[in-house]
């Protein structure tokens, strides 16, 4: 049950303080958007790093949460994914990185604290059969995974001839 549902009097700058004050505690939060279509979560707190914060739609808040919390210790620990570029989690995702193009539409909490000029970066995942959404072939069911931002080559392969 997300926060706000465990404490319905309570109001916005109270909401805020506290994600807030779990940001001070923990160096950084995952924010979960429920939805049935299209659920999305992003972090919050890697801006004052001089970081991108991190969005990735279409999957469930546990998974989103995992993800989330692997790739922003992979930056905090030094790591500058580029757009383009593909993140491996474990052994079993590999992620594509998109500059998303309007965090301030998306990011909502993450843009209260630190302003619409923040950048952020989505991790685009596979479905099954290792199709991107960019794909015809992409399919999650009825949970969608759209992409915030303009899919651009690696940067391995931009200078290949």
């Amino acid at each position: 049950m997300c926060w706000k549902c465990n404490h319905p009097d309570s109001t916005m700058q109270e909401w805020l303080e506290a994600i807030y004050a779990s940001v001070e505690r923990n160096g950084w939060v995952v924010q979960c958007v429920e939805s049935d279509r299209t659920p999305y979560a992003y972090t919050i707190g890697l801006h004052p790093r001089g970081l991108p914060e991190l969005l990735v739609t279409g999957m469930p808040p546990q998974r989103a949460t995992h993800v989330l919390n692997s790739v922003a210790q992979y930056l905090v620990d030094g790591g500058r994914p580029l757009p383009g570029e593909r993140i491996c989690i474990g052994d079993e995702l590999l992620l594509d990185v998109v500059q998303v193009q309007h965090p301030d539409a998306h990011l909502n909490f993450a843009v209260a604290f630190y302003g619409a000029e923040l950048q952020a970066l989505q991790l685009v995942w596979p479905d099954e059969q290792g199709h991107r959404p960019w794909c015809a072939e992409f399919s999650n069911g009825l949970v969608r995974q759209p992409v915030l931002g303009v899919r651009v080559d690696s940067p391995d392969t931009r200078h290949r001839r």
